[in-house]
């Protein structure tokens, strides 16, 4: 065909309206547009997934980085080693160092003289004296347990001179400066028998002190300088001294005073332990005689850890252990002591202890020159140092506990600095239990403070694990079967109109702040619970039987009254029976308390199965937080049985099943993967709890699954603790530690629930 016949026939064609051709523009447009959207919406779920990731990632690391000093290993350093030609002969008895709170300034006495130098180069530090120089011919020296730096230096005629170190600092032009001074009292004798001192003891106390020495002839002597007896403030003080006993010469190793100078604990070279009890000076007792369990050791260094509780022994084979008192069933007073835990031995005899002003860790040297550092909770030995290769004749922990300056033999000086900031947690102390001072058997105990500055913090996580537990599970145990139930009844049996009142109703439950729900708990229901218990039993027996008769009741009524029930009849007669049950059971109070309890179901309940009732215990949490709980709950379950396709629900009543039958078998198989996800919800929900826990029980860290006592939860532990934790300190890093645990916990339930959930979702597809 000719090119101009086919140009005349495409101009013979109809044109296209204008309106069609804007209209498929138009549908064009709409399609990019929502072609656009569609990868923008994609984009925006992707973004916002992954910023739930990384934000998820950020808070575990962020826990993590908090958590992770608590596990670092101690170290140390050396700071400053210089000489000192102070000393003439080695293991001098009448020796003590020091060295102040900043590490900046140490000292060294020397048979009543005494030496600053300049940490860490070692320069001596002139200072004024502001008394004579002392002129006796010192043989001891004794250093009081304490903050300050009081010592006692006995002479050889049967004096000692209070002496004590002042590390002063002060400061100019924001540049700190130590001012080193060194007062001394009167001497005062305590050596009735001017014989001369062997073994020197002391301590200050509020009243005076107290000196314990042994004499050269090996008679013990007890002196104490009290506050005079007479009504004038200016009574002069009194001196008291008493003979404890007399041991044959070198039978007494080391002796060691209490800070309160009420127990004496003497070593002695046969391997014994001698228990004087002081508390009554004038009626001085020697209660108790231990043994070490190698008769052939020879005890050669003893001190009392901070708090006096516990004792340290070491001995010339190198072991170190601690003693402490543990109470038994009918002892009498004082407890006697116990072996209760041993360290890494050193490799020569024990020389000195020093125990931490902070903690329950000390120091230990011996005669090669090994230092160990050792912590008595944990029981564990944290730090091996070499400090030369001389006998180390001299030690001091630091104040802060940061570093410690030693003295050998060989006149080297050392000071070095420690960096041990939690020693007191290991994963033993967290989660096994721990033998701590004053217990007869190891336990779990969390209990983070106290009025002293002595005690020994207890850091064990399970009773607030088990806390966390129980407080969900008691909860879980009065929400699940009441949500689950009546998301069953509304999305299966109830009329579409009364659904559409009681579900948004339910759900608003869900709203109500917790704060408000533990403060209700606590004030209004837990002193009502005291008051109604009773009741609450009789109704959790009545209730069940009551609504199993209405039930039973309702199936021979008329058959158009049951009609009547779609539009909520049955419903408002259930709460009718209901209400009366309730009613009936208040009333009666008195009654079911006589008739079940014998008239006290608090003294019932302890004297049949030993049980206390607190007011505020898991009864009051289960109902407060299961109400908190409830609504979730329900509202997910409700909302997967209502979306179980109703074609299927149809035709299984068309094949002639009945609605129990068409429930059981179909809808509950069909919706079991959107139940146990509201299951698992409301599971995380309650464990992560805290106001209500918070506010309605007693917040105290048990191990008792009583419903009648209280307990405390991770959760609520950190509301409580925080505010009062130090930063960076122990227990601001442990309190994180619960953070990271509930965070894992939560995190592997959840997951674990999605994994379950997707199972039986892909194993029920075809309902």
């Amino acid at each position: 065909m000719p090119p101009s016949d086919v140009t005349a026939q495409i101009d013979d064609l109809p044109s296209v309206p204008p309106a069609k051709t804007r209209f498929v523009a138009q549908g064009r447009t709409q399609r990019k547009m929502r072609a656009l959207l569609d990868r923008i919406a994609t984009g925006v779920v992707w973004v916002g997934g992954l910023a739930t990731i990384l934000s998820i990632m950020g808070i575990f690391l962020y826990l993590f980085k908090e958590v992770a000093p608590l596990f670092i290993s101690p170290e140390s350093e050396s700071q400053a080693t210089f000489q000192t030609n102070m000393i003439e002969q080695p293991m001098d008895q009448a020796l003590a160092i020091g060295i102040d709170q900043y590490q900046e300034v140490a000292y060294l006495i020397h048979k009543g003289h005494i030496e600053f130098f300049q940490v860490p180069s070692g320069e001596p530090i002139p200072y004024e004296a502001s008394q004579d120089p002392i002129t006796e011919n010192i043989v001891a020296v004794a250093h009081s347990a304490g903050r300050g730096h009081q010592y006692a230096f006995g002479t050889d005629d049967g004096h000692i001179v209070p002496v004590e170190v002042g590390l002063t600092p002060t400061f100019h032009n924001d540049i700190r400066t130590i001012i080193p001074t060194m007062t001394h009292d009167t001497p005062i004798r305590v050596d009735p028998t001017e014989s001369g001192i062997a073994t020197l003891a002391y301590q200050e106390t509020e009243a005076g002190f107290a000196v314990v020495m042994v004499s050269q002839s090996g008679e013990l002597w007890l002196t104490v300088l009290g506050e005079g007896e007479g009504l004038m403030l200016v009574d002069e003080p009194v001196i008291t001294q008493t003979r404890l006993a007399t041991y044959p010469d070198g039978q007494v190793t080391t002796l060691a005073l209490d800070s309160l100078a009420e127990t004496l604990m003497i070593g002695m070279s046969d391997g014994r332990l001698l228990h004087w009890n002081l508390q009554d000076p004038d009626l001085p007792q020697l209660s108790h005689t231990y043994l070490l369990p190698n008769a052939s050791d020879r005890v050669t260094a003893l001190s009392f850890l901070l708090g006096d509780r516990s004792l340290i022994v070491g001995t010339n084979k190198g072991i170190v252990s601690v003693w402490m008192p543990v109470p038994t069933e009918g002892s009498g007073r004082p407890i006697p002591y116990k072996l209760v835990r041993s360290f890494t031995s050193h490799d020569g005899s024990v020389t000195h202890l020093s125990p931490s002003r902070r903690d329950k860790g000390f120091l230990s040297t011996d005669s090669t020159g090994q230092m160990f550092l050792h912590h008595s909770t944990s029981n564990q030995t944290l730090l091996e140092m070499r400090v030369g290769d001389a006998a180390i004749q001299g030690l001091m922990f630091a104040p802060k506990a940061n570093g410690a300056v030693a003295f050998n033999a060989d006149g080297t000086f050392h000071v070095v600095n420690i960096d041990n900031a939690h020693p007191e947690v290991t994963t033993e102390t967290l989660f096994q239990p721990v033998l701590y001072e004053g217990y007869a058997n190891p336990e779990y105990i969390w209990q983070s403070s106290s009025g002293s500055d002595e005690f020994e913090p207890k850091f064990g996580m399970w009773p607030l694990i088990f806390g966390t537990l129980k407080g969900t599970m008691y909860a879980m145990l009065l929400a699940v079967p009441l949500a689950v139930m009546g998301a069953i009844y509304t999305g299966m049996f109830m009329s579409p109109q009364l659904r559409g009142i009681v579900k948004p109703i339910i759900e608003i439950m869900a709203a109500l702040p917790s704060v408000v729900l533990g403060f209700l708990a606590g004030l209004w229901l837990a002193p009502l619970l005291e008051q109604i218990f009773p009741a609450v039993v009789g109704m959790l027996i009545l209730m069940p039987l009551t609504v199993t008769a209405a039930c039973i009741g309702w199936q021979f009524m008329p058959r158009s009254i049951q009609i009547r029930g779609q539009s909520g009849v049955d419903l408002s007669v259930l709460m009718i029976v209901l209400f009366v049950t309730i009613l009936g059971c208040l009333m009666l109070n008195t009654s079911i308390e006589s008739w079940l309890f014998d008239a006290d179901y608090k003294q019932w309940f302890r004297s049949v199965f030993d049980l206390h009732y607190d007011q505020r215990n898991a009864l009051v949490i289960s109902m407060a937080m299961g109400f908190a709980v409830i609504p979730i709950i329900f509202s997910i379950s409700e909302d997967s049985i209502s979306n179980v396709p109703k074609h299927l629900i149809a035709g299984s009543l068309a094949m002639g099943a009945t609605q129990w039958q068409t429930l059981t078998r179909l809808v509950l198989i069909s919706a079991s993967p959107g139940i146990f996800s509201a299951l698992m919800i409301g599971f995380g929900r309650a464990v992560g709890e805290t106001m209500i826990v918070l506010m309605a029980t007693g917040n105290t860290p048990i191990l008792d699954w009583s419903l009648f006592n209280g307990f405390r939860t991770l959760s609520a532990n950190i509301a409580v603790e925080m505010p009062e934790a130090p930063h960076g300190g122990t227990l601001y890093r442990v309190l994180f530690l619960s953070g990271l645990l509930l965070f894992t916990f939560t995190f592997v339930i959840n997951t674990v629930a999605e994994i379950v959930r997707q199972r039986l979702r892909t194993k029920y597809s075809q309902y």
